[in-house]
């Protein structure tokens, strides 16, 4: 990561502001003045929306729309035909200071003014793939569309769960998860244990979710599975590009079509986990049961 000078805190105003125009949602129009920017790092709500508001450890999905302020180019937003939304945890230096403070403490359904000088924005080296110089005061007005809290869970009645599959504690947040003294299932296993009513998962997008993952054979006929990784241990939900090899193979397969809200038991072979590969915390040619919160999809 480039290194970069210290990110100046944000002011609500200055002398000299860009304006913008347009409904929420769509493209936003920037106007941006004849002077020249005062190098103050602003972020202003130009529209404020009655949801939530962002807290570190939230995941927020968010449309954009950005200019340079030196010649007034427009730079690629997430409104543009081929793009989509962009989905990023509060807090976590995960995208440009730009973004990550624009939407602290903003309320979902809120546009807002970003005037982002070089520490804000792309810093001393600039972005030379967007055009952006090393000098370069960006512009952005960021529509928050939908803000999801850190701790969410799927909620609803958990369905049972049949003979020879792990046990899953039916309760919001990390359920505790118990395997049979039974030898792992061959094939890929897809159990729905809460389904959700929000939209059908497409390949390519973005998920939010929960999850917490065990591995079959270390923990077979124990009281509790040990989990070897878990959103849950980081204080924010995960974000994923499913259906697109971004994942392992078993998530990919399982997770496109399933619905916002679910929650979803995996068992998955190896040949669809890590295979003869050894990570940390799970040995070669493991089998893989994750319980996973599909939280949202951009």
């Amino acid at each position: 990561m480039q290194h970069r000078p210290p990110v100046p805190d944000p002011v609500g105003s200055d002398t000299v502001l860009p304006r913008v125009s347009g409904q929420f949602g769509h493209k936003a129009e920037i106007a941006i003045p004849k002077k020249k920017p005062t190098g103050r790092f602003v972020v202003t709500p130009a529209h404020e929306g009655k949801g939530r508001k962002a807290e570190n450890g939230d995941v927020v999905i968010v449309n954009y729309t950005a200019k340079t302020w030196k010649n007034g180019t427009s730079l690629p937003g997430t409104y543009a035909k081929a793009a989509g939304p962009k989905v990023f945890p509060v807090g976590r230096n995960a995208v440009i200071p730009a973004l990550d403070r624009s939407v602290l403490g903003q309320p979902a359904g809120s546009r807002v003014l970003v005037v982002a000088p070089p520490e804000a924005a792309y810093g001393q080296t600039g972005n030379a793939r967007l055009g952006v110089s090393a000098t370069d005061t960006v512009v952005f007005a960021v529509d928050i569309m939908k803000i999801v809290p850190a701790r969410s869970a799927a909620e609803g009645h958990q369905t049972e769960i049949p003979d020879g599959l792990p046990r899953v504690g039916a309760r919001p947040g990390p359920a505790p998860i118990t395997v049979p003294d039974t030898a792992a299932p061959k094939h890929l296993v897809d159990k729905t244990l809460i389904r959700g009513s929000g939209a059908t998962v497409k390949a390519g997008q973005s998920l939010v979710i929960q999850y917490s993952g065990a591995v079959w054979e270390t923990n077979r006929g124990k009281d509790q599975a040990t989990v070897f990784d878990s959103s849950w241990a980081a204080h924010t939900p995960t974000t994923v590009v499913i259906g697109r090899g971004k994942v392992i193979e078993g998530w990919d397969r399982a997770l496109v079509g399933t619905r916002v809200g679910s929650r979803v038991l995996l068992v998955v072979p190896p040949g669809l986990g890590y295979g003869s590969s050894d990570r940390r915390g799970v040995p070669a040619r493991s089998t893989l049961i994750y319980v996973l919160d599909v939280l949202a999809a951009a």
